[in-house]
């Protein structure tokens, strides 16, 4: 976020490259059980980055 709104408001130039991760979604949290969820994965994520596999 704090890049485009450099672009807006700063005139910052723009990146010519792929600028966002590729596969990356994001999610609202709309209710307690979303919360849990999400959160659950960002605390456990880190264990698992040891199977992670660059493509």
């Amino acid at each position: 976020m704090e890049y485009i709104r450099g672009i807006k408001k700063n005139n910052w130039q723009t990146i010519d490259k792929r600028f966002w991760q590729r596969n990356y979604h994001e999610h609202i949290i709309r209710n307690e059980q979303s919360y849990i969820h999400i959160s659950n994965y960002i605390i456990h994520n880190p264990a698992n980055w040891d199977k992670d596999v660059l493509l």
